[in-house]
């Protein structure tokens, strides 16, 4: 291409069409129209020995008016989130639903650490889910 050819794809800014008007600040900062949030937070062990397991807290903030609480909170345990992953996949057969974190089956499976990892992973794909059309 020489330097007096024209490309195609570059145009000059055109800005009689762009309706543009300055943000205001509760454009800027407020809250927005309809939101979702979730948060897992707080493991807590329960049992002891071969009945040890984890349950987390599950905390889910919106506006949207289908959902009766503003604020609300449960404790689910990892076969809570297996359960719900499942149903999802025999329901929503359009979506590909995200997977869950892996299972841990050794000793270290209740460390600082893996634990963490695994909070992390279940509100990933709690707020993957919650932002899908179903």
């Amino acid at each position: 291409m020489s330097s007096s050819s024209v490309n195609p794809f570059i145009r000059p800014y055109d800005s009689t069409r762009v309706d543009f008007r300055e943000q205001t600040a509760e454009e800027r900062y407020g809250i927005p129209e309809n939101f979702l949030e979730i948060e897992i937070t707080n493991p807590q062990f329960h049992g002891t020995g071969r009945n040890k397991y984890v349950d987390y807290e599950v905390i889910c903030n919106t506006n949207i008016p289908a959902f009766k609480l503003k604020k609300s909170m449960v404790r689910r345990r990892f076969s809570d989130f297996e359960w719900f992953r499942d149903a999802l996949e025999r329901e929503s057969t359009r979506v590909n639903i995200p997977p869950l974190p892996p299972k841990v089956y050794f000793n270290n499976r209740f460390s600082d650490e893996v634990i963490e990892q695994r909070r992390q992973g279940l509100e990933r794909f709690l707020q993957i889910v919650a932002g899908e059309r179903l």
